[in-house]
């Protein structure tokens, strides 16, 4: 190796540590985090953030906040310290951060941004269909609360659409039991189940097959006319879906038509959604 090769192998030897080195000073500090400038500990929680210490970011994002508490950067801090630990998925204390956020500045421009970080607490653990329901029930007031409270803020777009995921959520698991009970037999528990989804989350993606699964169940049970008359609702509401292709199979195979007939819960629904008589 020639002596000017050397040269440069060290150069570049020498500016990769100095990188590293100052890497190192910004991510840790030996002075007592009481003698560190607000600047100084944000900066090293920050880096902390970035090096994905998530949870020692949240600490620091604490620290400035007790140790400078009147400071602009107090204010930055808290709502950092709920991002830092929802990126940690340490959701209960990032649900925390987010409230006290928005009870010391709920006219501040990131009270939003604090508001869909508790909605996203809980929301994100709500991904299993088998999961606890009242963390979906939980996410869906949070969120609504962005739509409502903050409906021209960045958020409010995605919040919308979580809060939708979430409601159909909640009828998946409705469908959920309700097809472990019909599979057994239990018809009457089963249509208990669909009519929920029918009744209560009728613009879900669900509410097809709660329809088709009540034809089967009733036509199980004998009671034609309800049959009948959830095969109407299916035939007005989604013709072009397989669920009402099968359901007119089975009704006209018995010899039934697809017509609202009796007097049941369902006749309610037919007068609403297919005549639009709600009173």
């Amino acid at each position: 190796m020639t002596i000017r090769a050397k040269s440069r192998t060290g150069a570049i030897a020498v500016t990769v540590a100095l990188v590293l080195l100052a890497a190192c000073g910004r991510g840790r500090n030996d002075t007592p985090v009481e003698n560190q400038s607000a600047e100084e500990i944000y900066r090293r929680a920050e880096y902390q953030l970035e090096v994905d210490r998530a949870d020692d970011a949240a600490e620091l994002f604490g620290e400035v906040e007790r140790l400078y508490p009147y400071s602009e950067l107090a204010k930055r801090a808290l709502i950092m310290q709920a991002y830092s630990f929802h990126q940690d998925k340490d959701y209960p204390q990032a649900r925390v951060s987010a409230q006290r956020y928005l009870d010391f500045y709920p006219a501040d421009e990131d009270a939003a941004y604090a508001q869909y970080l508790l909605a996203l607490s809980y929301y994100d653990q709500i991904d299993e269909v088998g999961r606890d329901q009242g963390l979906t029930f939980q996410a869906l007031q949070a969120l609504r609360a962005v739509i409502e409270t903050y409906p021209d803020s960045e958020y409010a777009d995605s919040a919308i659409l979580k809060f939708d995921l979430a409601f159909n959520h909640l009828a998946a698991k409705e469908m959920e039991i309700g097809r472990f009970y019909h599979r057994r037999g239990n018809y009457a528990a089963g249509i208990n189940r669909f009519r929920v989804v029918v009744e209560d989350f009728q613009t879900t993606t669900h509410t097809a097959e709660a329809l088709y699964r009540l034809v089967e169940a009733y036509l199980a049970l004998g009671l034609y006319r309800e049959a009948q008359t959830a095969g109407a609702i299916l035939g007005y509401n989604y013709q072009s879906t397989d669920w009402y292709s099968d359901a007119y199979t089975l009704l006209t195979g018995k010899g039934l038509r697809l017509e609202a007939s009796g007097d049941s819960w369902l006749n309610q629904i037919y007068r609403q959604m297919v005549r639009g008589e709600w009173l």
